[in-house]
């Protein structure tokens, strides 16, 4: 059983990174040109696709405000400008 589960985990490995290195934009593949990052995740399955999920490519950072707080709505006696209008 372990043995299996260790299989099962180096075909995803290795499946997910190959996936990932064809699919990148070549501007986001760092250090290796991607030819040679499926050869390494090809030779050494393990240590090349876990080199590539944490080096081989830059990682964008999400956009937008990172305060993302908005005042919540306020009732009709809190707003100046419909107190006018009474």
């Amino acid at each position: 059983m372990g043995k299996a589960l260790l299989i099962v985990v180096w075909v995803v490995l290795v499946v997910y990174a190959l996936f990932d290195v064809i699919a990148a934009p070549k501007e986001r593949v760092r250090h290796l040109p991607k030819l040679a990052w499926i050869a390494l995740i090809l030779v050494f399955p393990y240590g090349g696709a876990l080199l590539w999920i944490f080096f081989g490519q830059v990682r964008q950072r999400p956009s937008g405000p990172r305060n993302t707080w908005r005042p919540g709505p306020r009732g009709p006696d809190d707003d100046p400008d419909y107190l006018r209008g009474l």
